[in-house]
């Protein structure tokens, strides 16, 4: 399975940020979005990614308040990223190397999406259950009640 199949599916609302937005600021949109990540957006350049993660980290190192200071500051400059051609399962394998939640998708330079864990998860237990339910069919005779566990 390639990216590009779970992104059709996902569809594509981006959400960006940009270095010299207040952490304040990108907190409150991850906060009312409920979303997990944003990328960070230079130019029309993906120059970083803001994730939970280092809303900790800055929140940590803060004393347990945002601050005043700008993304820039505390955003993973060198996230990893990936193309709608990549195959899912080095998906998992690069999120896992890397302890990466979410994983940008470019094409080129352009932004196309982002891949979250759980992105890839759903995505796993859904082709597993489609295999799974495959092989049942194909056995005859496969009882009911096993279909409801």
């Amino acid at each position: 399975m390639k990216v590009s199949e779970i992104l059709k599916v996902k569809g594509n609302i981006l959400f960006t940020v940009t270095p010299d937005s207040p952490m304040l600021d990108a907190v409150n949109a991850m906060a009312e979005k409920d979303i997990g990540s944003l990328v960070v957006m230079e130019g029309g350049d993906l120059i970083g990614m803001l994730s939970f993660r280092e809303v900790m980290a800055t929140l940590h190192a803060n004393g347990g308040t945002i601050g005043s200071e700008p993304v820039r500051k505390h955003m993973n400059k060198n996230p990893i990223t990936i193309t709608s051609d990549t195959d899912l399962n080095d998906v998992r394998r690069m999120m896992l190397e890397e302890h990466a939640r979410y994983v940008p998708v470019l094409e080129g330079k352009s932004l196309v999406g982002v891949m979250s864990f759980y992105d890839v998860a759903k995505a796993v237990l859904e082709a597993q259950s489609f295999e799974n339910k495959m092989l049942k069919s194909y056995i005859q005779d496969w009882p009911a009640e096993a279909d409801e566990r």
